[in-house]
């Protein structure tokens, strides 16, 4: 398949990640995407064979959302939340990030932005480390990988939901 748009990554800075990532979808139904738990759990799941298990959003600013991710060969889990500090639906998303077993030190902010062109979404993720070296952990991580494989699901997702959309 593919893919109109693909997953760019890099540092920025010593301590920030800017993911970005184009999408032929409106804005209002790619912030959905990135906001609704029904949504959510339907791409948000990294490489083949996890799947996002439990996804609780509480989309308010002070609200906090709850993911848990789990490998399906051999059950076992990992999980991720947050706390929502800004909302300017369907343009703007801050929000902190941690794991329960955490694999870089400290706490991310995300700052996500959707911006349309034509019919099609642009979306920047700024990730904010607390380290420089929380930061270059996760650079030299899969993660790249898995979030790739999950844009491209949002991707399919996306032009899924637009086509029921027009009928």
């Amino acid at each position: 398949m593919s893919f109109v748009g693909t997953l760019k990554v890099e540092a920025k800075g010593d301590r920030e990640i800017v993911m970005t990532r184009e999408f032929n979808a409106e804005k209002d139904l790619v912030f959905d995407c990135f906001t609704k738990p029904e949504l959510i759990k339907r791409w948000l799941y990294g490489p083949d064979g996890w799947i996002l298990d439990v996804c609780t959003v509480d989309l308010k600013v002070g609200g906090k959302y709850r993911y848990v991710w789990k490998y399906l060969k051999d059950g076992s889990t990992m999980g991720a939340g947050g706390t929502y500090k800004e909302i300017s639906g369907p343009d703007k998303l801050v929000q902190s990030e941690s794991f329960d077993e955490a694999w870089y030190p400290g706490e991310a902010l995300l700052t996500t932005t959707f911006v349309e062109k034509s019919g099609r979404t642009f979306v920047t993720i700024n990730i904010l480390y607390e380290t420089k070296e929380g930061r270059d952990i996760v650079v030299k991580s899969p993660m790249e990988g898995g979030a790739s494989q999950s844009y491209n699901r949002l991707e399919t997702l996306l032009d899924t939901l637009t086509l029921e959309g027009k009928k």
